[in-house]
């Protein structure tokens, strides 16, 4: 498995952190040092945790299991989307959906109307109704999936969720840490990094650097899912209403 050199990432600008004083104590193990106020992310180890951070995804998708990718803040959205869905797995970024790890009961009873409401739109199940009332579900299908598209695949509560911002996603990171759901997320150096289980020390509002992770983990997936061991063959079960066998003696 393959990660970025340490040439793509400067030229992603993954090395760029915030300025000096608007630092995270806990990101100190993760700088190079400091240059005219401006923190700077050793790369050698932001290239060494996202290597972790992908053999974890990889490992993941190998068992069949769903990681969500996490992005809202403007740089991030078309990214997020983008490598999602490349990857097969779902994505948010217009709103976390508060309750989709802690209370996903009521989540997926929502998610389940949605999935039953874009049915009946596909198989024509509303051309029973008026135009205005086919109206009024359009808008409210279109509002649903504002949120709810990226989403709609979910059964039960992902196995991991990938963050860009974890400072912009407080309340995902307090849903997963109380359902103990691992995370992979871009930390940068105003943030603590301790919160996260796969902490990848990388500039969080840059798109190329977002970007490059995003992929980075995308392609992780997509490694695990080639690699995942084929599904056993049914056991043929024998008939119990064959005719006995009878043997003849000579």
């Amino acid at each position: 498995m393959k990660v970025p050199e340490l040439s793509d990432m400067l030229t992603a600008g993954m090395h760029f952190g915030h300025r000096s004083e608007r630092w995270h104590p806990k990101s100190k193990p993760y700088l190079f040092g400091e240059r005219q106020g401006i923190h700077v992310i050793n790369l050698e180890i932001t290239q060494e945790k996202l290597a972790e951070a992908s053999e974890f995804a990889k490992s993941l998708a190998m068992q069949g299991k769903t990681i969500l990718f996490l992005g809202t803040k403007r740089q991030a959205q078309e990214v997020i989307k983008q490598e999602a869905t490349r990857c097969g797995m779902p994505f948010i970024i217009e709103g976390w959906i508060g309750g989709l790890v802690t209370n996903f009961e009521e989540i997926g009873k929502l998610l389940e109307r949605y999935r039953k409401m874009r049915a009946d739109r596909e198989s024509g199940a509303w051309d029973k109704y008026t135009k205005k009332e086919r109206s009024v579900l359009q808008a409210e299908y279109e509002k649903k999936s504002v949120n709810l598209e990226g989403v709609s695949s979910l059964k039960r509560i992902p196995d991991a969720v990938f963050i860009v911002d974890i400072r912009n996603e407080k309340t995902a990171i307090e849903e997963t840490i109380t359902r103990k759901v691992p995370t992979i997320a871009m930390t940068d150096t105003n943030v603590n990094p301790e919160l996260v289980t796969y902490a990848i020390p990388a500039n969080d509002d840059a798109v190329k650097s977002i970007a490059l992770v995003a992929s980075c983990i995308a392609d992780a997936i997509l490694e695990g899912t080639a690699q995942r061991p084929a599904a056993p063959e049914p056991v043929a079960k024998h008939r119990t209403d064959a005719a006995p066998i009878v043997t003849v003696r000579q």
